[in-house]
This record gives structure tokens, sequence and C-alpha cells, in this order.
């Protein structure tokens, strides 16, 4: 081949290359404006480390009345989250089939289904459209969601991202996201269990490292950030924006009630980091605020006659405003989107109940499809894209009173993943 000929060649391969890539931007702009479906990928797209599967982890919730039974079902057979005993198989049931009815309309005065789905399917999707730009070297990101009682399930997540082309001897990489910024066992913990499980179920089961059959998924995790500083600006900016509605002359004295999921207190006592974790998070944002305003973090969601985590946040509203203090902001601080916990517990118990109705009580927005947040999320997965960690160091370290054979089967697992992750330069 002459060097005219050569250079013609290599013309012509970068003008095809370039209306490849305008093409791939322009579909990839058309498919992640719908925000729901992740499109098949292959393993040699663009970037030498990519593609990379981004999976949100969360315990999710029914999207229709129709689901709440089986979401009711799932979540009482978990006892990660809700320890009930050797007898949990049997009770689980039971209890699911005597609040469905409850928790139904529930979620019928909230419109029908919890907007969970709808907002996580939302944030992953724009995260990895910021990825795509800021962490070129591991892209195409590909947003998926998991949940861990309602649909998308773990198992039916995993299967698709295996029919996207990840796993079954194609290799790739992924990152289990979790969307509760603050480890819980019972949360971020058994999420991790029921990917862990269907990954020996759908890939084989075998150890750590270089043991892993040959073409498997890559995974690591991020597993906490309870204090990045764009999570707590996004919470500190809706924070400032409901304080903004009172008079000048009231707003400073307006307590601020953080709000958190509770846990049983059995799970508390064998050393979980959730309460610590959450108490974090508050100091940071009450720290980007200049403390500027009194607060209290208080819990909800207790389920059943076993002792839980408190100050209850209905008893905290109740006395606060028994003594003339009517002035407060709810702000859910463990929860990265709207659900039945803010949009009925907060919103229509907490607020028309249990305050009355008083004008006074308020609550801050929560995340959703804040800017800022989304920024957060795709800043905490670049860095950790970069760094060629398989997931923090603490995560490796167990409870003091875990018992659980699996949870250290599975930490061994997703720790064991770091040899395999080179770090970005």
């Amino acid at each position: 081949m002459t060097n005219s000929s050569q250079v013609h060649s290599v013309m012509r391969a970068l003008r095809l290359a370039t209306r490849a890539v305008r093409g791939g931007i322009q579909n990839g702009w058309q498919r992640n404006s719908m925000a729901t479906v992740a499109p098949p990928v292959t393993q040699n797209a663009a970037g030498s480390l990519g593609p990379t599967a981004m999976l949100f982890l969360n315990m999710g919730g029914p999207s229709t009345t129709g689901e709440v039974h089986d979401f009711l079902s799932r979540l009482f057979a978990d006892g990660d989250l809700i320890p009930l005993g050797r007898l949990q198989a049997y009770i689980g049931p039971l209890i699911a089939s005597r609040r469905t009815p409850k928790i139904q309309k529930q979620y019928s005065d909230i419109g029908g289904g919890s907007p969970i789905r709808k907002w996580s399917e939302y944030q992953c999707a724009e995260m990895c459209k910021i990825l795509d730009n800021t962490s070129p070297e591991t892209a195409p990101h590909k947003p998926y969601v998991a949940f861990r009682y309602a649909n998308p399930l773990t198992e039916d997540t995993y299967a698709k991202m295996m029919d996207d082309g990840f796993g079954r001897g194609n290799g790739g990489r992924a990152v289990a996201f979790t969307q509760y910024p603050q480890y819980s066992c019972s949360t971020t913990g058994s999420s991790l269990n029921e990917l862990w499980k269907w990954r020996n179920r759908l890939e084989g089961k075998r150890g750590t490292g270089e043991e892993q059959p040959e073409g498997a998924i890559k995974w690591s995790v991020i597993d906490r950030w309870p204090a990045h500083a764009g999570l707590v600006e996004a919470f500190a900016q809706n924070i400032e924006a409901k304080l903004a509605e009172y008079p000048e002359h009231e707003r400073k004295d307006v307590v601020l009630l953080f709000s958190a999921h509770s846990l049983p207190m059995s799970v508390v006592n064998r050393g979980d980091p959730y309460p610590a974790e959450v108490a974090a998070t508050v100091y940071a944002v009450m720290n980007r605020l200049k403390f500027s305003n009194p607060y209290r973090l208080c819990w909800q969601s207790q389920v059943g006659p076993s002792a839980w985590l408190g100050a209850q946040t209905s008893d905290s509203v109740k006395e606060y405003v028994a003594r003339g203090q009517t002035n407060l902001v709810l702000v859910p601080i463990a929860f990265t989107s709207d659900h039945i916990e803010t949009l009925y517990e907060l919103d229509m118990e907490v607020m028309h109940e249990d305050a009355g109705g008083h004008p006074g009580v308020k609550r801050a927005e929560s995340l959703n499809g804040s800017p800022v947040f989304i920024q957060a999320l795709a800043d905490i997965a670049r860095d950790h894209l970069r760094s060629g960690e398989s997931c923090s160091r603490q995560m490796g370290l167990r409870c003091q009173g875990c018992k659980s054979e699996r949870c250290l089967e599975q930490k061994k697992f997703f720790a064991g993943q770091s040899n395999l992750l080179p770090a970005i330069k």
C-alpha cells in the first residue's frame, strides 16, 4: 500500500468513527430521554474500561395498589430488615395479609402507588448522562434499578443486565450504588445480600478474586455516603427554600426536625452503624447552614410491638405543638426521593393529624429531581470509578453482634473484587 492510499484509509476510518460517535450520542440522548429502559450494550463499546452498569439499589415500593401484598410479603419475610425469629416464614405472611388493605388505602391516597421507581430511574439515567462526560474512560454508563421488595426486583434486573451484554462470558464492570446514604444492615446490607445471592445463582457460585467464573461481571460497591458535600448541599438548599416561607422575624426560631426511618432496637444493639451515620448527615447539614436554627433528629415508621429507635417523629410533633412550638420544618434526611413515608406518613399523618394541620408545620421538599443531588450522585460515582476500590473500608467490618454467615460471605465477595478493578489514571 502506498503512503497516499494509507492516508486515504486512515482519513476514511476517522470519518466513519466520527459519524458513529455522533450517532451514538444522538441515540443515547433519545434513549435516556425515556429514562426507563436500559438499551443493550456490547463489551467493545466506547471507553477502554467501559461499558459500565450503574445499578441503583433501594427497598422500592409498589407502583400500583395491586402490588402491595407482594411488596409486604417480601418485606416481612426479610429478617435483615424486620427480624421476627425462627417463625419469620410463618409470621411474616400473616402480618403482610393483615396489613395489605390498610397499606393499599394509603397508596391510593397518594395517587395509586409509590413514585420511587419513577424517581430512581430518572436519577440513575440523568447521573449516567453526566458520567459519560466526566468519566469517559468507563463510558458508556448504563442505568439500572434493582429493588429489594418491589419491581424491578434484583433477580429481574440482574437477568436484564446479562441480556444486555454483561456477564455470560462477556465480562463487564458494574457498580452497585446504594440509594441509602447511611449504611444499615437492614437496608444496604439486605440489598447486597440479595444481589450476592442472585449473582451466585445466575453466574455460578464460586469464591472471590481469581476464582470467579471467566467472563463474570466484575462488581464494586458504593455502600455509604452520609456526609458527601453534594448530598449535604442538596438537603441544605431544600431547607433554606422552606425556611424562606416563614416571616423573616420568625425564621431563626423555626425548629428543624430531621426524620429518618427507624430501626428495631435489636438491630441497633448489635452494632448497626445506621444511627451514627444518620446523625453524621444531620450534623453536616447543620454545619452547612451555620447552625442557623434549633434542630432535633427523630425517627419514623415503627412497625409492630417490639422496641424501635426513638423518639418517634409523630410523638415529637405532638409534643412540640402542645408546648406552643408550632413553627416546625420536617426534613426527610434518610430518603433520596418521595415515597409513602413522605407523601402519606409525614404529609398526611404527621402534618395534618398530629400537628392538627397547623400552617407553621411544613416539610422540606424531597431530593427527587434536584440537579444538585443528581450532580452529587455523578461525583460520587466518578470518584469511586477512579479509585479502583471495591467498597469502603467500613463495609468490611462486621457489626459487633453479627451472627449472619450470609452477611460474612457477601462482604468477602464484594471486598474481594478489589484486585479486579484497576484505578483510572
